[in-house]
């Protein structure tokens, strides 16, 4: 997946709007940008999306000649507190652009705001801006991924059968997007009925923590989805300390190592994967884009993936 990004990547930095923008009338070049990435909390999905971010900057430089650095900046728990005293404490040091991942789309808007006030650029990733507002978002179709999973679920059990949902983080809109999808879906199909729903808050310690509550205070589930990246990984390892591999079926989401081992070891059927590399990449192609003063999208859609045994390799 690592590889399949990074030739998206390159592919899509071919594209003419690169070197369009360092000429245009209008548009200012530097010497070097600064920008700084604040996700939800540190975490492994996240890592890639500072992958693709690198990425990115290696190849401003060498396009461009300028000196672009990303600096990586996550709040240990996914707390909204801490995340806008990071967001403030960045737009302190004055830098060429912002990208964020919100945790709490009113929590978060008052350092919204005040980036917008100081004419910082700004992009949301894996996320969508609070109402009203108009901020450029990259990421995937959050409900279509959930979806994909739900009915994937569904098929697997011929309609019927007790299921369970891994909510994430509640207040994150991608999440709280993704579990209302996971919801519709199922309550088109009478013989699945949903009796749990559990919160993470995107830890895989609390997921595997909740997941096996659930199966105890549930002995009949027959199957689980989840918001988030965290979520599946530790439901998965729920299954396992359980011993109900064949019991309950696992359609996860995204494709950090761990899903894809599931996959592979047939603790979980598949996932529904975005692909947080391209995220990462893209943050910082529209941060740099807006810093030269040239026209950006208001969203740029990085796609979702369907994993299966079939499809991930050795």
């Amino acid at each position: 997946m690592k590889k399949i990004a990074t030739l998206l990547a390159c592919a899509a930095f071919a594209l003419p709007v690169a070197a369009w923008a360092q000429d245009a009338a209008g548009t200012t070049k530097k010497d070097s940008y600064r920008f700084v990435i604040v996700p939800k909390v540190v975490h492994p999905w996240f890592d890639k999306v500072n992958e693709g971010a690198q990425q990115a900057a290696t190849a401003l430089k060498a396009q461009t000649g300028a000196s672009v650095e990303v600096i990586y900046s996550a709040p240990q728990t996914a707390d909204v507190v801490q995340q806008n005293q990071i967001i403030d404490s960045a737009l302190a040091t004055q830098p060429d652009g912002l990208a964020i991942d919100l945790l709490d789309p009113s929590g978060n808007q008052a350092s919204l705001e005040e980036a917008q006030s100081q004419n910082v650029p700004l992009v949301l990733f894996d996320s969508v801006p609070p109402e009203g507002m108009q901020i450029t978002h990259i990421g995937s179709d959050f409900c279509e991924q959930a979806k994909i999973a739900s009915r994937r679920l569904v098929e697997i059990l011929n309609g019927e059968g007790e299921v369970a949902i891994m909510m994430g983080v509640p207040t994150a809109p991608n999440h709280s997007i993704r579990a209302e999808c996971h919801r519709q879906v199922f309550a088109e199909h009478p013989g699945i009925k949903v009796v749990a729903e559990g919160i993470d808050n995107d830890s895989i310690e609390i997921a595997q923590q909740q997941a096996a509550a659930i199966m105890q205070a549930n002995p009949n589930l027959k199957g689980w989805v989840a918001s988030d990246a965290a979520g599946p990984i530790g439901i998965g390892q729920a299954i396992v300390e359980a011993g109900k591999q064949d019991q309950v079926t696992l359609v996860g989401l995204d494709n950090l190592p761990e899903m894809i081992e599931m996959i592979r070891n047939g603790v979980a059927d598949s996932s529904s994967a975005s692909q947080p590399e391209l995220q990462g990449y893209w943050s910082v192609m529209m941060l740099w884009a807006q810093a030269t003063g040239a026209p950006v999208p208001g969203y740029v859609d990085t796609g979702n993936a369907f994993l299966t045994k079939d499809n991930i390799g050795d």
